[in-house]
Parts: C-alpha cells; sequence; structure tokens
C-alpha cells in the first residue's frame, strides 16, 4: 500500500523487531508510515498492526549496506527520517572478525549517512523535516567488548550535531535519543532484562523528540533505566 500525504510520513528503518518495530507503532497515530528492513515476512505482520492503528503503511524489504538498494529512498515523500537499524557484536578486539567489524560499520555509519543523504534533500526543498537517530549511552562511555560498537555510537553523537547546525537553518531538526540497557535480542539469552527499558520507553522518546513544536528543538535525549538493582515490576 502506498503512502498518502494526509498526515506526516515518518521512514522508520530496522522496523521489523525491538525498538523499531516499538518506534513504528508509537507513530502509527500520528504518521503514515514508511518500514524498512531485511525481513519480508516481519515488516508486513509490523505493517498491519500499524494500520489497526490508522497509519497508511508501505513496508520496503531491503538491506541497507547496499548503496544501490538505499538509493530507492530518495524517491519517497519523507517528512520524519528515523534511523534506527544498527548491529552490534560486543567482544574483545582480538576475538572479533573482520567481517563483524565491516557489519557495523556499513550498518551503524555507512547506512546512516546513505540514507538520511537520499531522504534530506527533500526536506530541505520543502524547508521542514525532522532527522532522529537512535543512538546509545554507548556514545560517551565505552565498555570492554565495545571496541566496534561504541566507536560507531560515539560517531553518531558527532554527526548528529553537525549535522543539526548544518540544516536547522533550513528548517530540519535533527535529534539523537539515546537510551540506556533496553530489553531487546542484543543481549545473550539468559540476560537479565527485569530492570532494562522497554523498547516501548525509547518510542515515547522519539515521539516527543519529532513532535515537538517547530520551533522547538528535542537534540539531545537520554533516556535510562532507573536502577539496575530494581526491576519494572517493582514500580
Amino acid at each position: 500500500m502506498t503512502t498518502t500525504q494526509t498526515r506526516p510520513v515518518a521512514l522508520v528503518t530496522g522496523a521489523s523487531r525491538g525498538i523499531g518495530r516499538a518506534i513504528a507503532l508509537r507513530l502509527a497515530a500520528t504518521h503514515d508510515l514508511v518500514l524498512v528492513a531485511r525481513s519480508a515476512d516481519k515488516l508486513t505482520a509490523v505493517g498491519r498492526a500499524c494500520e489497526a492503528v490508522g497509519a497508511t503503511v508501505q513496508t520496503m524489504a531491503l538491506n541497507l549496506r547496499s548503496v544501490a538498494a538505499v538509493g530507492a529512498l530518495a524517491d519517497l515523500h519523507v517528512d520524519v527520517l528515523v534511523n534506527n537499524a544498527g548491529v552490534a557484536v560486543l567482544k574483545p578486539f582480538l576475538e572479533m572478525t573482520a567481517e563483524e567489524w565491516d557489519r557495523q560499520v556499513d550498518v551503524n555509519v555507512n547506512a546512516l549517512y546513505h540514507v538520511t543523504r537520499a531522504v534530506l534533500p527533500g526536506m530541505v526543498q520543502r524547508g521542514r523535516g525532522h532527522v532522529c537517530i537512535i543512538g546509545s549511552t554507548a556514545g560517551r562511555n565505552t565498555f570492554v567488548g565495545g571496541t566496534c560498537y561504541t566507536g560507531t555510537k560515539h560517531f553518531v553523537m558527532g554527526f548528529a550535531e553537525s549535522l543539526m547546525l548544518e540544516v536547522r537553518d533550513a528548517g530540519i531538526g535533527v535529534s539523537v535519543v539515546t537510551p540506556g540497557s533496553v530489553a531487546t535480542e542484543l543481549f545473550p539469552e539468559g540476560t537479565n532484562t527485569a530492570w532494562m527499558l522497554e523498547p516501548e520507553n525509547v518510542a515515547d522518546a522519539v515521539a516527543f523528540a519529532v513532535t515537538a513544536p517547530p520551533h522547538m528543538l528535542v537534540h539531545r535525549l537520554e533516556v535510562r533505566p532507573l536502577s539496575p538493582k530494581r526491576p519494572r515490576s517493582s514500580f
């Protein structure tokens, strides 16, 4: 189903599961959607759930590591871009393969450039738009096993602030939402996630940033669990 322009259109990458799925469902009440991920079947399921909320939905199954595939996004009308797709391989540097390194850089850094570069000119031409990037508190912290992942998230912080300064006079807002630990498939099986944020918490932060008044920019928004010693159910 193609998108209409009766409502603002939000493009969400990595929309088939986890944080991306939660963002899509959260924005479906106010936006029509373009949902991007590699899994066509999972995207279709998310799209149907978003349509049930009221959104018109277009799904695009593509690999963000393919520059040619990402180029197709340039033909779309996009008012809000949520760069959510990300990859994490957490292991010591000397145990990490070149393929694991390249995959993280391709998705977390290079795809961020290619997707944003595809849709940003249309926003500038219309004089309005919003780019929201899902970062991480790893963008200002480090940890053992994070040589590549934290490096890519530090890149996100620098990229987002520089881009914000470049395009704000054109009417484009740039936000970066930096969650702490979120209960997703990122963590190995058996990890205690009962104290972590839920994907819906990050989605709420994204919605707050992209629906702020036009004269107001929420540029950096950090959300984190209150305490690793208190499970969510205790509140």
